[in-house]
């Protein structure tokens, strides 16, 4: 089931004439939607003073705080959607793995998983174990009014890499080795992590997120034909669990412009592009019956005013024939980015496509 086929009623009431939504089902839209990834975070100071002292896991599990997170970019920039926040790695956590996110490193995870019997860390996820999801994404929706909510979760093969890795890399060496050298044992990762991140998206459907996005932010290292012999398979495994919901599925990673084709082949209703490609381009790559998000680089927003408006009107007159268009950044939004370049931003795409 696409998200155009899904029915009204499976749709919460308030969100689902907004652009955001109408963009993703690809229906006419007032103005181009806005939203950014990583628009909840470091470059806020209130953001900043909200979190001093706390953990960056242990906020994640704190509803009253993820609530007032995921709210601030939406009081300050007029974006058309909140993403949720939290982390790719939550749902690891939830169930056990001993993994920690060290500052200035990223997630860490004491046991790597390099064999079979390694694979026992990996039990399913229960909505009991993400208690704290269900509960802010509550709070959420009652304050966020008819502005939607993206849940979202991590793909199988970024949250393998960690695993398999134990924390980030640039080469996925081990990882990449699994895949080509045990590839049963690999396969049986991926499923677990799909069956894992699957449930992980259906907690926060229910509890009320208007549309998912599934990050594959690091299958932009893999060649074709590896993305779809040994991880296509699960990250469709993951959009088919969710398929039921009629909620629009997003699907994002970084350096994918050779993937783009193979990740909508995967099951979602949009496809997220970095900033490599141009949109028009990925289009043609995508092929019919699909939205594109996207995609400025996000290193433009430091440049001076009149050179972002500018970039972001390429950005524009490459969309403007597609189906369905969601603007945002080519990656997440950068730590040291001026928060009122992002609020200026948002203004200029609303006024220049303002129909």
């Amino acid at each position: 089931m696409s998200a155009n086929d899904a029915p009204r009623a499976q749709q919460p009431s308030a969100p689902y004439e907004s652009a955001f939504l109408k963009a993703c089902r690809r229906e006419p839209v007032p103005h181009t939607p806005v939203w950014f990834m990583r628009q909840a975070g470091r470059s806020l100071p209130e953001y900043r003073k909200v979190r001093e002292g706390i953990p960056m896991l242990e906020s994640c599990m704190r509803p009253e705080l993820v609530t007032e997170i995921t709210l601030q970019p939406v009081r300050r920039h007029g974006v058309d959607a909140a993403i949720y926040f939290s982390d790719i790695v939550v749902p690891l956590k939830a169930i056990g793995i001993d993994l920690d996110i060290k500052p200035g490193i990223g997630p860490v995870v004491e046991r790597p998983i390099r064999t079979r019997a390694d694979l026992a860390q990996l039990r399913d996820l229960t909505p009991e174990d993400v208690s704290y999801v269900t509960e802010a994404i509550g709070l959420l929706t009652r304050e966020l009014g008819a502005t939607p909510l993206i849940g979202f979760a991590g793909a199988p093969f970024t949250l393998a890499s960690y695993l398999v890795e134990g924390g980030p890399s640039r080469t996925y060496e081990n990882a990449k080795a699994m895949m080509y050298g045990d590839p049963g044992l690999w396969a049986d990762l991926l499923d677990r992590l799909a069956e894992i991140t699957a449930a992980f998206l259906k907690v926060q459907i229910e509890a009320g997120a208007s549309a998912v996005q599934l990050f594959d932010s690091w299958a932009g290292a893999l060649a074709p034909v590896d993305y779809r012999r040994s991880v296509l398979p699960a990250s469709a495994k993951v959009f088919e669990a969710i398929a039921g919901y009629g909620v629009p599925r997003i699907h994002f990673g970084v350096g994918t412009g050779e993937l783009l084709g193979l990740m909508g082949e995967a099951g979602a209703d949009v496809v997220g592009v970095d900033w490599r490609v141009p949109m028009d381009e990925a289009a043609r790559r995508v092929g019919a019956g699909k939205a594109l998000q996207g995609n400025l680089d996000p290193t433009v927003l430091f440049a001076p005013t009149e050179a972002v408006e500018a970039k972001t009107l390429e950005v524009l007159d490459s969309a403007k024939d597609l189906e369905g268009h969601i603007f945002n950044l080519g990656h997440g939004v950068m730590p040291t980015t001026d928060p009122d370049a992002l609020t200026r931003l948002v203004e200029h795409v609303h006024t220049r496509t303002a129909r």
